[in-house]
């Protein structure tokens, strides 16, 4: 029996490392590999030859994963230009100053007329907040962002991101191993929505929520809170732990502190579901109809040239 535990445990042990060695040495994989598979041969080694072998496995454990604790996420990498800030707000009574909103203008999934900006909203005059969904694959699988509109006529909107550094792309993978920092990004919807819907080619849905304007300012600050958070001390990206829909359901606890676990926060194209049973979302009907009702990118793409995004996409609805 404690053979079979030795080689379980050096099995599961040598998939977890290897991977995360994988991950952290992008540029230096055959060195790191090398020394690893040396690292596990010698374990192999001390449990066939000497007898050493749980001495040897309980080293390499301790040696791996004191490296693996050592990492710790960072605020001053090279960043990708669209994750080059994270929002910060200042608060005072109801008015909020955000800094770092982002306002991009996008000529391609890839590049745009990058802008940053200070702007002040009053949130006595919040007049709703609308969930969006992005599906880029798998329709299980959606990334999410919550916009909150004004009585002026603006949005901003919020997104939970992965902050790459340039020449980085997601990985799910990465995403278990710390390769990636947490990134709060605030953004009017001309920038975040429109490069969903008009150049990547995304599916995105347009939800409405039901929330009093006590619960619009609640989810607001926390946000809110969350960016200067972040700026303060930053956190790791967790593919399961700490993603779009996670962190959002943690935000939004709220409202209620007793809101239940559920499959969407895995399988982030369910939310609609579980929000269409908690009664949050604002439409009528069966939740196929409003399923239907809430897919914009169409609607987007037919916009002419100079609309205002915002409204374009709401029309109709």
């Amino acid at each position: 029996m404690k053979a079979v535990l030795f080689w379980a445990l050096l099995l599961l042990g040598s998939a977890w490392a290897g991977t995360a060695l994988w991950v952290q040495f992008p540029q230096a994989r055959p060195v790191a590999m090398a020394a690893f598979a040396l690292l596990v041969a010698g374990v192999v080694w001390a449990r066939l030859g000497p007898g050493w072998g749980w001495s040897a496995l309980a080293l390499s454990a301790l040696v791996i994963g004191g490296w693996y604790l050592s990492l710790h996420p960072q605020q001053n990498r090279d960043w990708a230009p669209d994750v080059a800030h994270i929002v910060q707000g200042d608060i005072e009574g109801d008015k909020v100053t955000l800094h770092n909103v982002r306002a991009f203008r996008w000529t391609d999934a890839a590049h745009a007329t990058e802008l940053w900006e200070t702007r002040s909203y009053d949130l006595s005059q919040l007049t709703g907040a609308d969930m969006i969904t992005s599906v880029w694959d798998s329709p299980k699988i959606a990334h999410l962002l919550v916009s909150f509109g004004f009585a002026d006529g603006r949005h901003v909107v919020f997104s939970v991101e992965i902050r790459r550094e340039k020449g980085e792309a997601f990985s799910s993978i990465g995403g278990f191993f710390r390769q990636f920092e947490l990134s709060l990004i605030a953004a009017d919807e001309a920038d975040v929505v429109k490069l969903r819907t008009n150049f990547r080619g995304e599916e995105v849905r347009l939800y409405p929520l039901r929330l009093t304007p006590e619960q619009l300012r609640a989810v607001f600050l926390r946000y809110v809170e969350l960016g200067n958070a972040l700026n303060e001390k930053p956190r790791w990206y967790n593919t399961v732990t700490a993603n779009c829909t996670t962190v959002v359901w943690q935000l939004t606890r709220v409202l209620n502190p007793d809101l239940p676990l559920d499959r969407s926060l895995l399988l982030s194209g369910y939310l609609p579901d579980w929000l269409y049973r908690m009664g949050v979302l604002a439409d009528e009907g069966t939740l196929e109809d409003i399923r239907a009702r809430a897919v914009i990118s169409d609607r987007a793409k037919a916009l002419p040239e100079g609309a205002d995004y915002s409204v374009g996409i709401r029309a109709g609805r």
